[in-house]
Formats: structure tokens, sequence, C-alpha cells
């Protein structure tokens, strides 16, 4: 089962390899919402969704939100590193983006979905999570809760 509503943001340490930025501490992210992606390469969905994440990274970053993906591997063609920098090439992918090969960050979020969404607020307390197919549509309205009115988001969610 996922991080329960009000946890604490896990780590981000573990990843192997970090494209569009240096490693980030999750201490550097305290003050801003914060939403972490988990995707795969061999993930359709997860595909389809990353224009949604590059719409939400356009409107709220002004605001102080900051996206970080996380690549989580499905099968064993998935660690291949060179294959998911071409993805993030191909996929114009902006935002910070781990690799975790060994699932130590999928496994400090207690995941086990791609794609899914993890939303916290400034505190780094979870606010919203969803995964799956139709995950993409219901972050979009928590990301407005949290951005808009964040003393709202965080006593409704």
């Amino acid at each position: 089962m996922p991080l329960r509503m009000d946890s604490d943001m896990p780590s981000l340490e573990g990843g192997t390899d970090w494209f569009n930025s240096e490693p980030i501490n999750k201490d550097s992210l305290k003050g801003n919402p914060v939403l972490v992606h988990f995707w795969s390469i061999s993930c359709g969905t997860c595909k389809e969704s990353l224009p949604d994440i590059a719409g939400w990274i356009q409107q709220y970053g002004p605001k102080g939100l900051k996206v970080i993906g996380v690549h989580m591997p499905r099968q064993e063609s998935d660690t291949n590193v060179d294959a998911v920098k071409e993805c993030i090439t191909e996929y114009e992918i902006k935002q910070p983006c781990v690799v975790d090969n060994w699932h130590t960050i999928t496994d400090a979020f207690e995941n086990k979905f791609v794609p899914s969404y993890f939303l916290f607020d400034a505190d780094l307390k979870m606010r919203h999570f969803s995964a799956g197919e139709k995950a993409v549509k219901m972050v979009q309205p928590a990301l407005e809760r949290l951005i808009d009115n964040p003393t709202e988001a965080a006593s409704t969610t």
C-alpha cells in the first residue's frame, strides 16, 4: 500500500542516475509544493501523460511547484539507462528525473504502480496520491486546490 495522507515525503536518495539536475535532497524542496511522478519507458500510459506534466510545470512552476520524475523499471529492459536518456530527450522531459534501477526510492514511497503521482504540500506532507490509467486526470484538481488555496487543500485532502 502506498504512503498514507499526511505522511512525510520519503528520501529521494538511492537513484542510479539523475537527468536535468544534480541529485536532489528532499530538504531542498521544503517550502514548495512537490509532485513526484513514477513512470517507466515500457509504460504507454506514462508516455501519454508526459504532456500533462509539462503543462503543470508551465502553469504551476511559477507558483512554486517542483516536479520530480522517478523512472521505475518494470522489467529488465527498462534498466537500460541510455534508453531512459533517449526517452527523456524524445519526450522533451525538462524536470529533474532520477533512474531508480534498484527500486530504492520506489520502496521508500511504498509504490507499486506506474504511472503514479504523489503530491506533497510545502511542508512535504502528502496531500494526494493517484495511480494508473486515469490518475493524471485526478491530479489536476488536487494541484489546483494545493497551489491556489494551500490552507484549504491541507484541511480537505
